[in-house]
């Protein structure tokens, strides 16, 4: 199963860049352009190799690595460890206090035909092939991906709290999360870890398209290494795992934005909807996303100057023509994207990942406000997944349509880089 290991990790050397706090920054996928535009004002924050500038931007990233080393910035730590990271949030609304418990290694890059480590979910194909220039040019991971694994003996948390007693790193993140580093050198306690992960499954939780950089970097340098012997540093991907029986495994909504489609009609898609859907009428769009928590197939509608609630007729549910298995078929979104985006708008399953016309956004008031402004033209507001459907559409050997979960919160980038270059793995 997963074959975990160490990592000799390159970090930030205090005594040159100063405080960590400046030097973190949120991952690629996430970084908003106006965070972009602030973070590369300071010339050592991570964020130069993670979503490096330029007409070239892995050129660019290579070229400040090497800056990097060459003048001590970050330096490589003496002796392999298992970096534990944990995250202390608050959800909205909500006075609780969570803990999310993890730790940073390398892991096997298994191809998914394996059966090890299983995806939840598609890829939008231009993402990954941004990261396998950057990964083939640096040979480093500037974040790790979040995988899940599950232990309900709950063995390698002992160890990971002891690590917390003595943290290298503490540091509020741009979503006010507080994120502690510390690192586990004993190598009886790392053997603990390797041993635990060797008879799990691993669950990407995000980062699909990482993880996927790592795969097509590895099939490259196998192709042109005719002695490859598989322990080679391109085998490897760094991952943050945590434990799914964890109950602050949290994850979060992400609503679908419709965006520049030609002949789309508010009307006609209100018409279209009543005939597969109980379409409500609401008086107050700020709501919508309130009214569908708990209810099954039940979605919020928000148009520039109207909301609606609908919900799937039961009926219904039979005329879902696609071929998939019924526990992926019953999943909140695949109703959304066959009988909303194929059925009604018109934008057919397969074309649906690299579509222009849909958008992705985390926010219910983002979502409202650009309907409003007549930035989007409909947003479809969804509810959040549980981790009990991820697992079963993993099970299932199928995947969920794209920016189906999003876990929160994220990690960050800039406590550690990984290099699987020869000479530093």
């Amino acid at each position: 199963m997963a074959e975990i290991r160490p990592i000799r990790a390159w970090r930030y050397n205090a005594a040159v860049v100063g405080k960590i706090d400046e030097l973190t920054s949120p991952l690629f996928d996430v970084v908003s352009d106006k965070q972009r535009k602030a973070l590369y004002q300071n010339p050592h924050n991570s964020i130069h190799l993670s979503v490096p500038q330029g007409a070239r931007p892995a050129d660019t990233a290579l070229q400040t690595l090497a800056d990097w080393k060459k003048r001590n910035i970050i330096v490589q730590d003496a002796i392999p460890g298992i970096y534990v990271y944990y995250q202390h949030f608050k959800l909205a609304g909500s006075t609780k206090e969570y803990c999310r418990k993890g730790f940073v290694c390398h892991i096997r890059a298994y191809d998914f035909e394996e059966n090890v480590i299983l995806r939840h979910e598609n890829t939008i194909p231009k993402a990954v092939n941004d990261r396998i220039d950057l990964l083939a040019k640096t040979q480093l991971h500037a974040s790790p991906t979040h995988g899940l694994y599950t232990d309900e003996l709950f063995q390698l948390e002992k160890y990971m709290d002891e690590a917390m007693l003595s943290p290298i790193y503490e540091t509020e993140d741009y979503q006010g999360v507080r994120d502690v580093l510390a690192v586990i050198h004993d190598a009886r306690v790392i053997e603990k870890f390797v041993q635990v992960l060797n008879d799990r499954k691993i669950i990407i939780a995000d980062g699909h398209h990482r993880y996927e950089s790592s795969l097509a970097y590895k099939h490259k340098c196998q192709a042109e290494n005719l002695n490859h012997s598989g322990n080679e540093g391109y085998n490897f991907h760094l991952m943050y795992l945590t434990n799914t029986e964890n109950d602050d495994l949290r994850i979060l909504p992400t609503h679908r934005l419709i965006l520049g489609l030609p002949k789309f009609h508010q009307e006609e898609v209100v018409a279209k909807l009543q005939d597969d859907f109980d379409v409500k009428l609401l008086e107050d769009a700020d709501t919508v996303n309130e009214i569908i928590i708990g209810k099954k197939w039940a979605f919020g509608i928000l148009f520039k100057d109207a909301a609606y609630k609908i919900k799937l007729k039961p009926e219904s549910f039979q005329k879902l023509k696609w071929h998939f298995p019924d526990e992926i078929k019953a999943l909140d979104l695949t109703v959304l994207h066959y009988f909303i985006i194929e059925k009604i708008l018109g934008i057919p399953g397969k074309d649906q990942r690299g579509s222009e016309h849909i958008g992705f956004d985390r926010s219910f008031s983002d979502c409202l406000a650009k309907t409003i402004k007549g930035e989007a033209q409909m947003a479809i507001i969804t509810q959040e997944v549980s981790i009990e459907e991820v697992k079963k559409v993993c099970a299932s050997g199928y995947t969920m349509p794209q920016k189906s979960t999003y876990f929160y919160p994220k990690v960050i980038g800039g406590f550690l880089f990984s290099s699987i270059a020869e000479e530093e793995f």
